[in-house]
């Protein structure tokens, strides 16, 4: 998964420090323009982190998906049957959903904070249980409540979460959502974002 690209990026970024390290240290000669100069090595190393990182952005991934847009990998568990291997946490939050989308969803969430944006979770991955207990207590949207039919919902498949946005982190995602892979798909409900990766 994603994690393994990101360990294989470090692993490569780390023996090109050494290259270079070893190239200044024979030669004596800068490093290539493109490599940090910043002089202290834990900076160097940071920056190349933080560059390998964003190169391995899950908004930059495609993946294979069904005819309903879900990752063939994720649907054959079954919505709302997820198990804890492919799911991540939300920041310091209870909060999981697909590890892609909780990646996602934590940058975007960074992001926003260094916009001077907050923005909260209220709901995230949720287990077939939990979805026919959510029909039961608030009625199935098509029948104008707030709950999609058991074994259906977005949530289920943990690439659907509900937001905590006042107007001005709304504003925000409407206008940066889509960059991290987000959109707001169900009219009614604004708190409502679903991660839509990319298609091989």
């Amino acid at each position: 998964m994603g994690i393994e690209r990101v360990g294989s990026r470090i692993a490569d970024i780390q023996s090109r420090m050494i290259a270079l390290q070893t190239q200044q240290t024979g030669r004596n000669v800068q490093p290539p323009s493109t490599t940090s100069t910043s002089g202290a090595q834990g900076g160097t190393f940071a920056n190349a982190l933080e560059e390998a990182v964003a190169q391995t952005s899950t908004g930059n991934k495609s993946y294979s998906l069904n005819s309903k847009g879900i990752p063939t990998d994720l649907a054959a568990y079954g919505n709302g049957r997820i198990p804890a291997s492919a799911l991540e946490q939300v920041g310091s939050t209870r909060h999981k959903l697909w590890a892609p989308a909780a990646q996602s969803l934590n940058q975007m969430i960074n992001d926003a904070k260094k916009d001077g944006v907050t923005i909260g979770i209220t709901d995230s991955y949720r287990p077939y249980a939990e979805q026919v207990d959510l029909a039961r207590r608030k009625g199935l949207y098509s029948q104008g409540g707030l709950a999609a039919k058991p074994g259906t919902s977005e949530h289920g498949w943990g690439m659907a979460t509900d937001l905590d946005l006042n107007s001005k982190a709304l504003s925000w995602m409407k206008q940066n959502g889509e960059k991290y892979g987000f959109e707001m798909n169900v009219p009614r409900e604004s708190w409502h974002w679903a991660y839509k990766p990319k298609s091989l």
